[in-house]
Parts: structure tokens; C-alpha cells; sequence
């Protein structure tokens, strides 16, 4: 590489109506949200991308240090998505704790889902990230993830759980509850291997 001259960043594959998963960490592995409040903040800032740059959000999980989103997306770029979330809680963050600099490491990591058994094992691994993490030991008890929206024992409406859980469902019979039962069966089985995706 010739001095003053730097390589252009490829651009992330895209088509309209892909999905990912977005893995954002901390500079140096640092702590991203160090109060309730922040995790509030950041699921507001999601909702407000989100109306502004529509897309569906799969599930989710906020660890301290680091962020795991499974995001289709609609009509924009994963990377507009990613850009405006990242910046918005990067000047809150820097803005409240008065720091400078990059929150974030790097850029995201994101890997699109292009097969069903993807899409369900991300899921599956999005919401045991914190049982991993040894935090919890069932996924239910982490308030940061949508695992209790799957589990129907909280709402939110970002959250399109329908189109996972409709991978658990009898085709002759459309039960709410069985399905959510099937999907916590699936996440929660012992005898399969968390694995990285």
C-alpha cells in the first residue's frame, strides 16, 4: 500500500428483505450500558430508527459490553440502520458520561441469515447469550433480551416474534401457546450445543 493512500471499505452485501445479525461490541471491550436507564435509551433509539428507516427486528439481546440484533430489513441498507442506532446512543453515551471518542469497536459484524436453520439457531443463540455469559441461568430471567416477549410474558411491539415462532407451529392447527412452548423446548434443550453463529 502506497503511503497516503487508504483501501475503501467493501461494501456489506444487501438486497431489500435481507436479514442479519448485527453484533455490536465496546471499544476495547468496554462496558456500553453502565445503568437501567441506558438499556431504555437504547431501545428507544431502536424504536425511532426504526420508524424513520423501517425494519423488522427478529429478536435481541443487551449485554453489557455488547449488542446482538437480528434484523430483516425493508426498503434501506442494514448499514443506514446500523449507522443511525450506533450514532444516536454514541452521543447520549459520550453526552452522559462525558467522554470522547468511539464508543463502539470497529464497525458491526453482521452475517446474513440465508437458510431457516440459520435464522432459528441465531435466535436460539441471541437468547441464550446470557446463560453463556453465566448471568442467568434460564433465558427468561435476563430482563435485556426478547426471550420474554417469545415467552408471551412481556410485550413489545418492535419485536416480530411471529416469524420464528411461526417455524413452531402445526400447519393444521395454530395454537399461540404450544408454540411458544415448542420454541422453549428448542432454546432451552440441554442436550444441543450453544453454538456461535
Amino acid at each position: 500500500m502506497k503511503e497516503g493512500f487508504s483501501i475503501p471499505r467493501k461494501n456489506r452485501l444487501w438486497f431489500p428483505g435481507a436479514i442479519y445479525h448485527t453484533v455490536v461490541r465496546g471499544n476495547h471491550k468496554d462496558i456500553i450500558f453502565k445503568d437501567t436507564t441506558d438499556y431504555f435509551v437504547y431501545m428507544k433509539y431502536l424504536k425511532m430508527v426504526c420508524e424513520t428507516h423501517p425494519f423488522d427486528l427478529y429478536s435481541y439481546c443487551l449485554m453489557g459490553n455488547h449488542i446482538h440484533l437480528q434484523i430483516a430489513t425493508l426498503d434501506d441498507e442494514i448499514w443506514k440502520i446500523m449507522q443511525k442506532i450506533n450514532w444516536k446512543y454514541s452521543m447520549y453515551f459520550n453526552r452522559k458520561y462525558d467522554q470522547t471518542g468511539h464508543l463502539f469497536q470497529n464497525r458491526y459484524y453482521s452475517k446474513i441469515m440465508d437458510s431457516e436453520s440459520l435464522l432459528l439457531q441465531t435466535s436460539r443463540y441471541i437468547h441464550l447469550n446470557p446463560v453463556k455469559a453465566g448471568i442467568v441461568q434460564n433465558p427468561i430471567q435476563y430482563e435485556w433480551s426478547s426471550y420474554r416477549v417469545f415467552m408471551g410474558t412481556m410485550k413489545n411491539n418492535l419485536v416480530k416474534e411471529d416469524i420464528i415462532l411461526s417455524y413452531f407451529q402445526d400447519s393444521t392447527n395454530r395454537n399461540d401457546k404450544l408454540d411458544r412452548a415448542l420454541y422453549r423446548e428448542y432454546v432451552e434443550c440441554e442436550d444441543e450445543e450453544i453454538k456461535e453463529v
